[in-house]
């Protein structure tokens, strides 16, 4: 019966906990009292809103946006969902496997080999064939020189060095050189949707109005009648009625509905946090109506602004649109007036960031999201996407992640790779997963970042095509070291074993092509051609 603070662990099941506007719940329970807006985006990407009311589940890492709730928990702490998250980031870290560096497994191999050789080709001639020490010592040491892997220490390890900070440059963090050398054969992209494609925020992308009723019209009286809603939808309705007051020409006809002719900085719908007064005057009576939308009077008109059921529940004839992302429908005095279409708009480079990809040879792309299924259907459409799975929780990311992995092992025969991008806390298990984990740095999620190997700072998508690019020219550049490096090596090897190199043959072999290796290496730090 009295209300304290504890740390989530601490409760039981059946034990009841209250949330507050803005709070984040802290575990997964059954609402008991209270309607509120539940921002689901961390944890299943979707874009709007949940509405929730008593006998609803919800699940814990979601932010309680409108209301107070009072919630019995259904799980311990260590059951919940976040916890299952966590516990999926450190059961797929023990998955991934590390790419062992090329030049230890090699060193185990060529060290023991070319000093036994040197060995030999000092002692065994003068034992059994009387050839003079002297002379057989000095071919011996002369292949000690040659065969010194100083080109192949310093130039890849190098190479890989400043592909990393060529990266960065770029604004894109590689955590290791592993890293770089596995994006390099990747050949199947899978993106999470909010906030990786689109800008994970609401946005007016479409005006429908009925015959008779312009666009301004419209989402000037639905502006009017959102004004004292904190709802993220309100929010956006009225953002885009502003932009379009702010964007109007003084002599524009659409002023005559957005601006007040003395006005010197207010507009008749203007916010009420504006400093105008204007549009208190004209609204009045308004009633938030849970889960439908908003009723209110607006300049003496009785308004409705909401979804299908409020306009059923007055008996509005409208027209229903099946536009992707999420409708309002808008009538006045009983007559429909039109209807405005709210959606997560795409990232203006996401389109280009996919062309990109297939022109740097990634060879299919994949989305997962947690969104609706045809708000995610709608943006692949729009991308050009192969494949999209919808309506996921984090634990079917996974699951859908470890068949992608499989698939493209058995297309590729376990050469290609799989990167997964994405922002949220419900990404980060499937950023440990996969081959290599790349996250959005600006407006990620501390998970997200920590659980990635790759990190864009600018949020750009066209950023993994540039990633990628650069990654497979590092390796370009680590591979023609190695060959050169080897191939010279064998060379005088070859010569030095026969008597005819002499040492400063066997320098130029070892100094000398580890200088050039090096001069080589040190092209991955040019990243001019990848700037815009």
């Amino acid at each position: 019966g009295k209300l304290k603070q504890v740390d989530p662990f601490e409760l039981a099941p059946d034990d009841e906990f209250i949330v507050m506007p803005g709070e984040r719940i802290p575990l997964d329970g059954t609402v008991l009292t209270g309607e509120s807006q539940i921002d689901t985006a961390a944890l299943t990407g979707e874009s709007v809103p949940r509405t929730t009311r008593p006998g609803d589940e919800v699940i814990s890492g979601c932010v309680n946006l409108t209301a107070k709730l009072v919630v019995r928990a259904t799980k311990p702490f260590e059951d919940s969902t976040v916890s299952r998250i966590l516990e999926l980031v450190e059961n797929a870290a023990e998955k991934k496997a590390r790419t062992e560096n090329f030049i230890t497994r090699f060193a185990r191999v060529y060290t023991p080999i070319v000093v036994g050789v040197a060995a030999v080709l000092a002692i065994v001639p003068p034992l059994l064939f009387g050839g003079q020490w002297s002379d057989w010592i000095l071919r011996g040491l002369t292949f000690l020189v040659v065969s010194c892997p100083c080109a192949l220490v310093i130039s890849v390890p190098l190479s890989f060095f400043g592909g990393i900070g060529g990266a960065s440059r770029l604004g894109i963090l590689v955590k290791g050189s592993n890293y770089l050398e596995a994006l390099g054969s990747t050949e199947t992209v899978v993106f999470d949707k909010t906030g990786t494609l689109t800008d994970g925020t609401f946005s007016v992308t479409e005006l429908i109005g009925a015959p008779g009723v312009s666009e301004t019209e419209l989402i000037d009286i639905a502006a009017a009648a959102e004004t004292f809603s904190t709802h993220p939808i309100a929010q956006s309705v009225r953002a885009y009625r502003d932009s379009l007051t702010t964007n109007a020409r003084p002599d524009s006809d659409n002023d005559a509905n957005l601006a007040q002719p003395d006005s010197d900085s207010t507009t008749t719908g203007a916010r009420p946090d504006s400093g105008s007064i204007t549009t208190a005057e004209r609204v009045r009576d308004v009633r938030e109506v849970s889960g439908q939308g908003v009723e209110a009077v607006v300049d003496g008109r009785e308004v409705l602004v909401g979804n299908g059921k409020l306009m059923a529940a007055h008996d509005i004839a409208f027209t229903a649109t099946d536009v992707p992302g999420t409708v309002l429908y808008v009538a006045a005095d009983g007559t429909y007036l039109g209807a405005i279409v709210i959606a997560d708009t795409v990232k203006p480079d996401a389109a280009r960031a996919i062309a990109d990809l297939r022109a740097a040879g990634v060879k299919k792309t994949v989305m997962l999201t947690g969104d609706r299924t045809p708000v995610a259907r709608a943006v692949a459409a729009e991308l050009g996407i192969d494949e999209v799975h919808a309506e996921l929780l984090p634990q079917d990311k996974v699951a859908e992640v470890e068949a992608l992995l499989a698939q493209t092992e058995r297309d590729t025969n376990g050469k290609g790779k799989l990167a997964f991008v994405g922002d949220g806390i419900n990404d980060a298990p499937v950023l440990t997963r996969a081959d290599i984990g790349i996250a959005m740095g600006a407006m990620g999620s501390d998970a997200a970042i920590e659980a990635a190997d790759i990190v864009l700072m600018n949020d750009d998508p066209d950023d993994i095509a540039r990633a990628i690019h650069l990654a497979r020219r590092t390796m370009r550049i680590v591979w023609q070291n190695i060959v050169f490096a080897l191939g010279i090596k064998f060379a005088v090897l070859v010569l030095a074993a026969f008597g005819i190199a002499n040492m400063w043959m066997a320098v130029f072999a070892d100094v000398g092509v580890a200088v050039i290796a090096i001069l080589n290496a040190m092209r991955a730090m040019n990243v001019k051609r990848y700037l815009d």
